[in-house]
């Protein structure tokens, strides 16, 4: 609302093009900008969408804001999606949403999207340097994410105190955002796992993150909530082997040729595939590693997709109404 409503002096002339994300109503800020600036092309990248975010069993989903997901992406010229699984199930939840309609269900709402839709990974930012590891050493495991109820962390917790039981050696890194209130298994779990634990905590120096993710060797997810995945993504160009969950984006993320040895199936699948890395032998080579650096580098680096981006952004601003 701010930015339609104010005369907009301070971006010295008019722009050719606006990017919004999915928490802004496109057809409400169209509606609101001046008459000048009406025809604008719009963009909406899609980072996370109010159809499929998990919520809280306490709550109920308010689908005012799924609507209002819909209308963004009728509402917009291009609409940009953080990973094509998010994509399809954006478009899936869209199409039941409407079809839940009583009456005057609106025809042909997601073929148009989908014919405007296309996906845009994010940039990824490259480690400074690749740290070869000590193959012999106690293997550091890696949670790299936040610290919230969709990034399921109680099976995560579960099994490494199962480990703990078993006499199993590894380290534990702890990383990722807090905020006011988290899940209350990392408090309950902390007596079980001090001895392991390394670091708990956020890192905003990202000299520092990047140090700290170069002196791990397995990146863990057991979540129930990943359109992309910057952090493990992160991860594995520093060198980490991933253990991830069957689901979500990580299919798309991993080259097909690791999916057998890098994903697991479900819950009570994530203690075998914790136990093969570190008890079985059943690590990545060196060379496997390497070669899934260079797919994250090739696919996610920052120079590539900033090319990419660029190309959208250009193609963006020479639409006309």
């Amino acid at each position: 609302m701010w930015f339609a409503l104010e005369k907009n002096d301070w971006l010295g002339q008019k722009p050719d093009a606006i990017v919004c994300n999915d928490m802004v109503s496109v057809a409400d800020l169209r509606a609101l900008l001046p008459p000048g600036m009406r025809t604008l092309p719009i963009a909406c990248y899609f980072h996370e969408n109010q159809l499929t975010y998990p919520i809280p069993d306490e709550q109920v989903r308010d689908f005012q804001y799924g609507m209002t997901n819909i209308t963004s992406a009728l509402a917009a010229d291009a609409v940009w999606f953080n990973s094509r699984v998010h994509m399809e199930a954006f478009l899936v939840a869209a199409r039941r949403l409407l079809e839940k309609m009583p009456d005057c269900i609106p025809r042909g709402v997601c073929d148009a999207i989908r014919r405007k839709a296309s996906v845009l990974y994010p940039p990824v930012e490259l480690p400074g340097k690749n740290v070869k590891r000590d193959p012999h050493r106690i293997p550091t495991i890696l949670w790299p994410h936040r610290w919230e109820f969709d990034k399921n962390p109680e099976p995560f917790f579960a099994e490494l105190i199962r480990l703990v039981g078993q006499r199993v050696p590894f380290r534990l890194v702890l990383l990722g955002e807090q905020f006011r209130e988290a899940p209350r298994v990392f408090a309950d779990s902390w007596e079980s796992l001090r001895g392991h634990i390394d670091h708990a905590g956020y890192i905003e120096d990202r000299a520092k993150y990047f140090e700290l993710l170069t002196s791990c060797d397995i990146v863990v997810s057991t979540a129930i909530q990943e359109n992309f995945g910057i952090a493990v993504v992160e991860a594995m160009l520093a060198g980490c082997q991933p253990v991830f969950p069957n689901r979500l984006a990580y299919p798309e993320l991993l080259p097909a040729s690791l999916h057998q040895q890098c994903l697991y199936e479900n819950d009570e699948d994530l203690i075998s595939a914790l136990r093969r890395v570190l008890v079985d032998d059943s690590r990545l080579s060196a060379e496997q590693i390497d070669r899934l650096r260079s797919s994250m580098a090739d696919r996610f680096g920052a120079p590539g997709r900033v090319v990419e981006i660029d190309h959208a952004l250009t193609s963006l601003a020479a639409r006309v109404h």
